[in-house]
């Protein structure tokens, strides 16, 4: 079994980036004969590219999120039983706005994209470990070639079976894309490597960051964006939370172009198309 360490986390540009900006992350790439500008990777507009919402649910008639190819919801039985099924007619999709939010903004940024929801949050941000951990492992084997988890959890218990969840979407050419802790403290599962791990910085403008520093490999958009929200409403908000999607649907749009790249690639693909990645002197 595995153990955790009981030291507090490295200090530094760690979880999110904060007082620095892209100039003081410059990151130098080694030249290569066919390395794009930045953001020449991420051209298309996510079509064909199936994205799976894993979150509080999803209100599909928001005008910013333009609709769902599917939802589907894991329930807790009270002796403890765990399913999966099609939300009711009447189910209100989303249960406390926040996975509204990230799918708004895969949507704004990967337009083309196919978007599902699976609900493991319900009403107050509230869940379980298991429940989380039934309802990514059902995005997984489902195949999905981009997944949002905007979530993370700090109980050590999980650890072995979301890592072993992360390795396995990881060979199956499923990408987790998915959200650092807002605090500085030991969450998973962004911090496994088989994963692209996301925090926010404060840049104006779409664009996002390789981290030189990690665990946390990139930085999107996270802080004062315009978010949507519960009754077709928006709000302002801040948290890598919503750096995440930016970033899942910067995925969905590179595979939209390059449908063979795996997780591994795509990772790549995400580094050299950085704001903050520039091209030294060939070796």
């Amino acid at each position: 079994m595995t153990t955790l360490p009981d030291a507090a986390p490295p200090r530094g540009l760690t979880w999110r980036l904060t007082g620095r900006t892209p100039e003081d992350v410059r990151t130098e790439a080694d030249a290569l004969p066919d390395r794009p500008t930045p953001g020449a990777l991420v051209g298309g507009s996510g079509r064909g590219v199936r994205v799976c919402v894993v979150d509080s649910g999803v209100d599909a008639a928001h005008p910013l999120v333009g609709g769902l190819t599917g939802a589907h919801v894991v329930r807790k039985d009270e002796d403890g039983t765990i399913r999966i099924e099609e939300p009711a007619a009447d189910d209100p999709g989303d249960l406390c706005g926040h996975g509204t939010a990230c799918a708004g903004i895969i949507r704004r940024v990967a337009p083309d994209c196919e978007l599902h929801s699976v609900r493991v949050l319900g009403e107050r941000f509230t869940g379980t470990g298991d429940v989380l951990l039934e309802g990514l492992r059902w995005a997984i084997r489902q195949g999905f070639d981009v997944i949002n988890l905007s979530l993370s959890t700090t109980r050590s218990r999980f650890f072995e079976d979301l890592h072993v969840l992360a390795d396995e979407a990881y060979f199956g050419r499923s990408t987790i894309v998915a959200s650092a802790h807002n605090t500085h403290v030991e969450s998973f599962p962004w911090r496994f490597s088989s994963v692209v791990s996301v925090g926010s910085h404060p840049e104006a403008g779409d664009l996002h960051l390789y981290n030189p520093e990690p665990p946390v490999e990139f930085f999107g958009p996270g802080v004062d964006v315009e978010v949507a929200w519960l009754g077709g409403s928006t709000v302002r908000t801040s948290g890598n939370s919503f750096a995440t999607p930016f970033v899942a649907g910067l995925c969905a749009r590179i595979l939209s172009e390059r449908p063979r790249l795996t997780p591994f690639q795509l990772k790549h693909a995400l580094y050299l198309s950085a704001a903050n990645v520039h091209v030294g002197g060939a070796r």
